[in-house]
């Protein structure tokens, strides 16, 4: 007997059966991070309607795992027990922005009237984060990118808060905390440095750009990661002619949010007034031959292994919002180094 299931009938079954468990496992974390809250608010009142000593803690803690784990399996170690206390002392006395709230109408709310939207997993690498406004970002650019917990840490170990701080006043800082990072303008988009340590290149060692380049595609969902919010691949060396002379853009996207295409020209030397002339020219030719009437101004960003500052605000006019350079970095340093770093560059774009 022919097969009756065509391939198309099939996949478009699959995929909803697919969304529906995907759906279902979500929602049982969800759950069991509201229970996790709420055993580590029972926790705290067992302990402070009891003696008031270490060793009563300890004990409580102790004689809980080991009934639990008869009773449950695993999963509730001491240390595990430990997390829960932590978790409802943290998250009892933490509100998150409105705007991640609406998206979630449905959650349930605890007592103190918080709502969790991450994993159990998730929140456990936010406690760690002892600056509750850099907190607050992180877990705000969790729900919405739909980071797991391997990404949020890769996140977090690039220092992107800092990254997007250091080029924002103080309400901008402000809104980081309370919004994620909100893409209202071509500066919004940038970051300085670009950590690019999945790309596997050594820091030191010699190689193309077009090596860069294949590593970045190769890689192409963590530079999108990296990129930020909105951002679709449009395709690499892309060719256009000009007064019959050939040039290529090494890598385009169009960005949705802002509603313009979004150039990169990859430089593994120092950044030269010529790089930044030519960028002009990619920006204005997408500008006047490729973009729509209804679309926003094109931005060109040079990614360089190293640029002086001074060069590039005397190469571009006064009024620039579209041709911007940025460092990038093919290992990622520790998060002190990182700091200082952005902050020597700040200091040195300031002279």
């Amino acid at each position: 007997m022919e097969n009756i299931v065509t391939g198309d009938f099939f996949d478009r079954v699959l995929e909803i059966l697919k969304k529906a468990r995907e759906q279902a496992k979500m929602a049982l974390n969800i759950s069991m991070v509201y229970s996790y809250y709420e055993v580590g608010r029972m926790i705290i009142e067992e302990e402070q309607n009891g003696k008031q000593r270490a060793e009563y803690g300890k004990a409580i803690l102790k004689e809980l795992s080991k009934r639990l784990t008869e009773s449950l399996g695993k999963g509730f170690s001491v240390e595990n027990l430990k997390l829960m206390r932590r978790f409802y002392v943290v998250y009892s006395q933490d509100q998150i922005g409105q705007n991640v709230s609406t998206q979630f109408e449905n959650l349930p709310v605890t007592k103190e009237g918080r709502k969790f939207f991450l994993s159990f997993s998730h929140y456990v690498s936010l406690m760690r984060i002892q600056n509750i406004d850099e907190r607050h970002f992180y877990e705000i650019e969790a729900v919405r990118n739909g980071w797991g917990v391997k990404e949020l840490g890769r996140q977090y170990d690039s220092a992107l808060y800092e990254r997007l701080a250091l080029s924002r006043d103080k309400e901008g800082i402000e809104r980081l905390s309370a919004e994620g990072q909100i893409i209202e303008k071509p500066e919004d988009l940038l970051k300085d440095p670009y950590v690019l340590e999945f790309t596997g290149l050594p820091e030191l060692a010699k190689y193309s750009e077009s090596d860069l380049e294949t590593k970045i595609i190769d890689h192409l969902q963590e530079f999108l990661l990296e990129l930020g919010r909105g951002f679709t691949f449009v395709g690499r060396q892309v060719r256009f002619t000009f007064e019959d002379e050939h040039y290529r853009v090494d890598l385009v996207f169009f960005n949705r949010l802002l509603r313009c295409f979004v150039l990169f020209d990859l430089k593994i030397g120092r950044l030269k007034h010529q790089d930044i002339g030519q960028m002009q020219m990619y920006v204005n030719y997408y500008d006047r031959k490729v973009k729509l009437e209804d679309e926003n101004p094109t931005i060109g960003i040079l990614l360089c292994k190293n640029k002086n500052n001074a060069v590039v605000e005397m190469t571009l006019p006064e009024d620039n919002s579209q041709i911007f350079a940025s460092k990038y970095l093919t290992v990622l340093p520790s998060k002190e180094e990182l700091k200082k770093l952005m902050e020597s560059e700040v200091v040195s774009s300031n002279l």
